[in-house]
């Protein structure tokens, strides 16, 4: 058996004239490409034991909303553990506006008293 050696700019040469188009790949992050605004926003409740531990601050979350604008997932990218369960649950209760299709969006909740 005789294995064939071709040189890269040959073999590409080859793939050009068969009609096969070479382009880089491109990345590009749902955020920064489309960035969708919330319609109905639900506030999320102060959960009492954060009320009398006297905490504060902020849940950062990355939502997956779907193109009919409901929320699809949630994941938590930072926050007090105490204030996270209330965070998801006012934010998967949020609507954004409609899209051709799914996007990933980053939110932060700030909770005080």
């Amino acid at each position: 058996m005789m294995l064939m050696r071709c040189k890269v700019p040959t073999f590409l040469a080859v793939l050009a004239l068969a009609g096969v188009a070479i382009l880089p790949a491109m990345v590009v992050s749902a955020q920064a490409q489309f960035e969708r605004k919330a319609i109905t926003k639900v506030a999320p409740v102060y959960p009492e034991l954060a009320k009398r531990m006297h905490v504060q601050g902020s849940v950062k979350l990355e939502l997956v909303v779907k193109p009919d604008g409901s929320v699809k997932s949630t994941r938590v990218i930072g926050g007090n553990p105490v204030l996270i369960q209330a965070a998801t649950d006012a934010v998967t209760r949020w609507k954004f506006q409609t899209s051709p299709s799914e996007t990933t969006e980053i939110v932060q909740l700030t909770f005080q008293p």
